[in-house]
């Protein structure tokens, strides 16, 4: 290594470059010898080649290996050279392949590019194996939106009626279970006013907002007895975040519908966000990783509810339900 970096200051890079190899052959995870690698390749007009031993050294760094102090600042700079070539790439690859894409084939690029990650489900309890890898679904397909979106200046009435009534946190503590680990336990920054909770309506909400069970009658609510439906006005205050989570299983859909929309209020469901905005609802996978945020001065409210996976067949539903109803059983006397 010494060798290689006195070559180096000479400016010798062919006899620099024998020395690191011979360095690296005797340890390929060497992050010193890896940086000036890739150093010497990027002197040499070989981009590629240089992007990938940074890349390397910076794998290694960041699993634990030591980076010589010296060259803390060449491993910035790899990082650096490394995300500009990305773009280069990036651009490269436009230029060749068109820019009549479909999104899926855009976000393949951002893949293939490194502009944007692979997210996928996650459940944190159950998981159905074989379905769609989809972030957001179409609210074409789901017909029974349109008429809850016409009730929603009635639901935003309602809710103005009861800003002050019937809401609690969203995440809380219960007492035959340890806390969760959540900022926002117990605070009401995110707050529900429920409807239906864990397969039971909750009869003075419901009488009190007669619009919003009218919405909520258009939509295929899923039954299952001490666990669904849910249904609910879900309150973001402003300055909130609902942190990166996964939900509990896969077969089910989130549905939104805007009931009091507000500025610099997001989701971001897997490489997608989106605003909420009046006239659109959303439906996506909650067990691919997701949060929310509002940035703005207003709070939030939609109606949040969800719904069957449409690819889930009838039988596999009951069975799903069947599991959580042993579930819920198991080990009570």
């Amino acid at each position: 290594m010494a060798l290689g970096n006195a070559e180096l200051a000479l400016g010798n890079l062919d006899a620099a470059e024998t020395a690191i190899d011979r360095e690296l052959k005797r340890d390929t995870r060497d992050v010193g010898a890896l940086l000036v690698k890739g150093h010497l390749r990027e002197r040499l007009g070989d981009p590629r080649a240089a992007s990938s031993f940074y890349q390397a050294a910076a794998n290694q760094a960041a699993a634990g290996s030591p980076v010589p102090p010296p060259l803390a600042g060449l491993l910035t700079h790899g990082q650096r050279f490394i995300a500009a070539l990305q773009g280069d790439y990036g651009a490269h690859l436009r230029e060749v392949v068109g820019d009549v894409l479909s999104p899926a084939m855009r976000e393949a690029i951002d893949l293939l590019t490194g502009k944007s990650q692979v997210y996928l489900q996650h459940p944190s309890v159950f998981y159905y194996p074989g379905l769609p890898q989809k972030w957001f679904y179409e609210t074409a397909d789901f017909p029974w939106l349109e008429p809850m979106l016409d009730l929603s200046p009635a639901m935003r009435n309602e809710y103005l009626a009861r800003v002050e009534s019937g809401f609690e946190p969203y995440v809380q503590h219960r007492a035959n279970r340890p806390a969760p680990n959540n900022p926002l336990l117990g605070k009401m920054d995110w707050s529900a006013h429920y409807f239906w909770q864990d397969g039971s309506l909750v009869e003075g909400n419901a009488a009190a907002c007669p619009a919003t069970m009218q919405a909520l009658g258009h939509a295929p609510l899923p039954h299952v007895p001490g666990r669904a439906p849910n249904a609910l006005w879900s309150r973001l205050l402003p300055g909130a975040r609902i942190a990166p989570h996964y939900g509990m299983l896969n077969t089910r859909l989130i549905c939104h519908v805007p009931v009091k929309t507000a500025p610099g209020c997001s989701l971001r469901v897997g490489n997608d966000r989106r605003e909420w905005t009046d006239g659109t609802a959303f439906v996506f996978d909650d067990s691919i990783e997701h949060e929310a945020f509002n940035t703005g001065p207003e709070s939030r409210v939609i109606l949040l509810f969800e719904i069957w996976r449409p690819e889930i067949p009838p039988e596999d539903r009951e069975a799903i339900a069947r599991i959580f109803q042993a579930i819920d059983s198991f080990g009570i006397n």
